[in-house]
């Protein structure tokens, strides 16, 4: 009888299964784990249990996990399989952490990438604006904002106020000029050479 093309079998359990039950290893012919993804869920469950009894850590009692759930180590949450991203190397087929753990985490990871600020020093920011935008002192502070040249953090704008600065460019004399020119003071600039004006003082 000939093997089914879309089948493999597993050398752990000896099962015949669909190409889908094996995660996916490149150095293997086929691409796929010699292990059904079950059998490796199985095995690494287990080891993980030995090591942690070995070295005198507690260990989690396993849940009992609805079919199409999975339970999230970071969050303690059992969600649906649709609030995990894929992870074809994965036992399961399924990310370590659910979606919304992932997100946070880079949330995380961009504010001290790019700001050097924890989540707890951006939220004292916020506080000690009163958890309003320090320019308009209305709309709430969500966007951190620092000097591009410097790196230094300068305080927590909202969006708008946030992305006008980006369109000016931070440049303190643009910004002047536009509060004159709302306050009914437009500056009319005269050339006095090619490429080159002069504001009125």
């Amino acid at each position: 009888m000939a093997e089914d093309p879309n089948a493999k079998r597993c050398r752990k359990c000896g099962r015949h299964l669909p190409r889908e039950a094996f995660a996916r290893d490149r150095n293997r012919r086929d691409g796929l784990q010699v292990h059904c993804r079950k059998c490796v869920a199985e095995y690494s469950a287990a080891h993980y249990r030995r090591r942690r009894e070995a070295m005198g850590k507690p260990v989690r009692e396993k849940m009992d996990v609805p079919a199409g759930h999975k339970l999230c180590r970071t969050c303690g949450e059992v969600k649906p399989h649709s609030e995990w991203h894929r992870n074809a190397t994965a036992s399961d087929g399924l990310s370590t952490r659910c979606k919304a753990c992932r997100a946070e985490q880079g949330r995380q990871g961009h504010l001290k990438r790019q700001y050097g600020l924890t989540e707890a020093e951006r939220d004292e920011l916020i506080a000690a604006q009163g958890g309003v935008c320090c320019i308009c002192l209305a709309a709430p502070a969500e966007h951190v904002d620092h000097c591009h040249e410097t790196g230094r953090v300068r305080g927590v704008l909202c969006f708008s106020c946030n992305a006008a600065l980006g369109q000016f460019k931070d440049q303190p004399e643009a910004i002047r000029r536009a509060a004159a020119y709302v306050e009914g003071n437009a500056w009319k600039p005269t050339l006095v050479a090619p490429g080159v004006y002069q504001l009125p003082s």
